[in-house]
């Protein structure tokens, strides 16, 4: 709910066919022709405090113009499925008003409401404005020239009530019964009828001036209670606008607190990820300590082999003390059979010496039997 003058919340948008489209078939059955639609969620003051909306729609609803031809009147009407929420004419002295950017009301004093609609653009809005005024002047025209006509119907009416009695009394003058009744027989039947016809007219006249008489005292009354309606307005504007600038005040600090809390939470999500790395950090490290455990429980067991180890090095050791003797012993006997290698190379590079001299000898010998046996071969030829 709000107050007149505000722009109450509206429901979403919604793609439904329009509501009013079996009004709209009716309205052209009776004469009437849409000149303007659109599609706005509809209230109505409430009529017990006269301050607060009460929504008349559920939903965004067609609203139309409609032009009686006949009536050379024009009306604002809405259907919300089979129920009519707005059926008002448009009078000379009604006025929209633009309340915010995307609402706007108007007073009906015949419907004894006020009427509120709110647009989903600040366009629809200034388009519907527009044509409330343009058939606002329609119908100023359309009274002016009523008013005309019922004005020059009651001066001819009046004009021939007052010429009726001076042709009456002209009458009696210029003769007595006898002679109206056999000259002026025809002539007193004929103005007879025309002064019933004044009459009558005349009546009838008197009628329609009672009836704007009351028309006007319903209007003055109705500007009354608009005119109270628009200063409750205007204070209940200003009420509304201390509260908007609280509401201002108090979002600002809320919007403050909402960044320091993004700022805490921020903080918050970073030691997250801290904490996220600190346990993957100490899930590595009870690993590590594990594999640790394992390699000092090794260490244990051979800490426990240990004498027996050392008891092994202990023999290991004489056994290379052993070792090492033997070694020079082995060390000795190499350098022996070195110094014995080198006395059997020096004798066999004598050796080689001279069998090579025997060789050389030998090979003289052998040449020698060789060339003696060819002489004994020829000397065999010979003989």
């Amino acid at each position: 709910m709000c107050e007149v003058g505000t722009r109450p919340p509206l429901a979403a948008e919604r793609g439904e066919p329009p509501g009013g489209a079996a009004a709209a078939e009716r309205c052209r059955d009776m004469g009437e022709q849409p000149i303007f639609t659109t599609r706005a969620h509809v209230f109505q003051i409430d009529p017990s405090t006269k301050k607060n909306w009460v929504p008349a729609s559920k939903q965004a609803v067609t609203v139309s113009y409609f032009y009686d031809s006949t009536r050379n009147s024009y009306r604002i009407i809405s259907v919300d499925g089979a129920k009519v929420i707005i059926n008002s004419t448009i009078t000379p002295n009604m006025t929209f008003t633009k309340t915010s950017q995307k609402f706007g009301q108007w007073a009906d004093s015949r419907a004894n409401t006020v009427f509120g609609l709110g647009f989903p653009s600040e366009q629809q809005l200034t388009k519907f404005a527009e044509k409330f005024q343009e058939v606002k002047e329609a119908a100023k025209l359309a009274r002016d020239r009523s008013q005309e006509k019922i004005e020059t119907s009651s001066n001819h009416s009046q004009e021939s009530g007052r010429e009726t009695p001076s042709s009456t009394r002209a009458s009696s003058v210029n003769g007595t019964d006898d002679e109206k009744a056999s000259h002026g027989g025809p002539a007193e039947a004929h103005l007879k009828s025309e002064n019933d016809k004044l009459k009558f007219a005349l009546a009838q006249s008197s009628s329609n001036v009672k009836k704007w008489e009351t028309e006007l005292q319903s209007l003055r009354e109705s500007n009354a209670r608009l005119s109270t309606a628009l200063q409750e307005s205007a204070a209940s504007i200003e009420h509304w606008k201390k509260q908007f600038s609280a509401c201002k005040e108090e979002n600002d600090q809320l919007r403050g607190k909402i960044e320091e809390l993004e700022e805490q939470c921020n903080e918050i999500n970073k030691e997250k990820e801290r904490n996220a790395q600190l346990s993957r950090r100490l899930q590595e490290l009870e690993t590590e300590l594990q594999d640790k455990e394992l390699e000092l429980e090794e260490l244990r067991k051979q800490g426990e082999i240990i004498p027996e180890l050392m008891s092994e090095c202990e023999s290991v050791s004489e056994q290379l003390q052993a070792a090492e003797k033997k070694n020079k012993d082995l060390e000795e006997k190499v350098r022996t059979l070195r110094t014995e290698v080198e006395e059997n190379k020096h004798r066999q590079t004598n050796l080689k010496t001279e069998l090579k001299n025997f060789l050389d000898v030998l090979d003289g010998k052998i040449d020698e039997l060789h060339d003696f046996r060819q002489g004994l071969s020829k000397l065999g030829v010979d003989n």
